[in-house]
């Protein structure tokens, strides 16, 4: 064994830190892509927003943007504000609040006639959930500590819909594992239980839907047949099968068809309207507009920071020479990172503009015309890899004429069509959603026959993918689907 030292000449692909960055710039989305630019401007002194302080330094005269007429009667108005400035330093203060001590307090003002107060009901409420809903409600009644204690864990362990539940807790033992933990009674815990489902909305802390719907037809006096299909024919309530509950109950069917009205109008999530999440607002990267007969894609710059390298580090850097390294290299990474945001800036508007040309049909007709597209098609037509592409439209969203769409939305699989040439799977679903609105409710299209009417559409698919994009768009089977009454 020896040791000895070579020199080899290889190559091999290096992910610099500014490389780094473009490509984490180039996927996040507007909102990620803003706050990471107030960081930087927070952390990098040299970089500075350029919109910030224009006003006041490129603006001295406001009338200088103004019409001449505008300008006058600024100047005028101006005049008579710099009048009454001048009478007010001649008032005699002291004297003024000594006399406004001694004067009575107004009356306060009940109807609302205070135009620069909002009136009573022009204040918004914040919103309530559901957990605080309950523990007012909870409040209100007269319990022992232990009590307390288990209905608090019962409202902390609801979900979104208003129902009792613990992750790998049977239902039939939650109430028991939560009274072990209160220090209460199972049989007193049960007592508890029954008077927070009565709470509002009714049917809360239900550990199933047949109790939660039990809970509110007792609420609201339904009859005992209502109970009865409640607690034992609720799966063939969902499956329709209505003769059968006619038999068992040794009932008419059109007493059925009564029953099942009934039982549909009770919430079967009691939580509906108490849900905690946000409203999740859009703000698109990019704009298309049409203009004659063409379309032109513009970049959403509104918003974002305009950057640029500060002129007051420029000085310090040749007047300091102590300074100069360490903004050196922070003038390095304000200048790559300008660079990396007006590149991905670019890149989004070229892909942008390659998706409408190639899905022209559809800004001109509608989804219906939308084509089959790959990543690889725009890659192809613009010189860029797929996983730039990819990149490039996750998250981001597009404002068109006929709505704001995210741009994965134009990138769809091709479906063969007999005599004519492919089309959008996009579309398919499309067309089964306008087959599906257009049946009878009473007699609605079965997997199989959807399938036969798309046949005559040069539509050519399987009954299975077309259960699958009606499962996509939400649409329930032909059993659920049909109405009797």
């Amino acid at each position: 064994m020896e040791l000895k030292q070579q020199i080899k000449l290889s190559q091999q692909l290096v992910m610099t830190p500014q490389l780094q960055q473009a490509i984490r710039l180039l996927q996040m989305s507007r909102m990620e892509l803003t706050e990471m630019v107030q960081e930087e401007l927070l952390e990098n002194p040299v970089l500075e927003d350029s919109l910030e302080g224009r006003d006041s330094r490129e603006v001295s005269d406001p009338t200088e943007m103004m019409s001449p007429l505008e300008a006058q009667i600024a100047r005028d108005d101006r005049a008579v504000v710099d009048e009454g400035q001048s009478q007010k330093d001649e008032i005699d203060w002291e004297r003024y609040l000594e006399n406004h001590s001694l004067q009575a307090p107004m009356p306060v003002s009940r109807g609302g006639g205070d135009d620069e107060m909002p009136s009573y009901e022009g204040v918004a409420a914040s919103g309530r959930g559901l957990a605080d809903h309950l523990l007012w409600q909870l409040q209100m009644g007269d319990y022992a500590e232990d009590e307390l204690r288990f209905a608090a864990l019962v409202i902390g362990n609801l979900d979104e819909h208003g129902y009792l539940r613990l992750d790998g807790v049977e239902p039939a033992d939650v109430v028991p594992t939560l009274a072990e933990e209160a220090g209460l009674d199972p049989d007193d815990a049960e007592e508890v239980l029954k008077i927070i489902q009565r709470f509002d909305p009714p049917g809360v802390a239900a550990r199933s839907l047949a109790e939660c719907l039990h809970v509110q037809a007792e609420i609201y006096g339904l009859d005992a047949l209502v109970l009865k299909v409640i607690d034992e024919h609720l799966g063939d309530l969902e499956r329709r099968q209505y003769q059968a509950i006619a038999k068992a109950l040794e009932i008419t069917v059109e007493e059925v068809y009564d029953i099942a009205q009934m039982i549909a109008e009770l919430e079967p999530r009691p939580g509906r309207n108490f849900t905690s999440e946000e409203p999740r607002y859009i703000t698109p990267d990019v704009y298309v507009h049409r203009v004659g007969d063409d379309y032109v894609v513009t970049a959403n710059d509104d918003g974002m920071p305009k950057l640029k390298i500060s002129g007051f580090y420029r000085a310090a850097m040749t007047d300091n020479p102590k300074a100069r390294e360490y903004i050196q290299s922070k003038l390095r990474s304000a200048q790559w990172l300008i660079r990396s945001i007006e590149q991905r800036r670019k890149t989004i508007a070229k892909v942008t503009e390659c998706i409408v040309e190639k899905q022209r049909d559809f800004f001109d007709y509608g989804i219906e015309h939308l084509k089959p597209m790959i990543l690889r098609d725009v890659a192809d037509a613009v010189g860029m890899h797929e996983s730039t592409i990819s990149r490039v439209t996750s998250n981001k969203y597009v404002h068109t004429p006929r709505g704001i769409f995210e741009l994965k939305f134009f990138f769809n699989s091709a479906i063969k069509r007999g005599s004519q040439e492919d089309i959008a799977s996009e579309s398919v679903k499309q067309a089964i959603k306008k087959i599906v609105d257009g049946e009878d409710p009473r007699n609605p299209y079965s997997d199989q026959k959807i399938v036969e009417l798309l046949a005559q559409q040069d539509i050519d698919i399987a009954r299975r993918t077309v259960a699958k994009y009606r499962d996509m768009l939400g649409i329930l089977s032909s059993s659920k689907r049909k109405k009797y009454f």
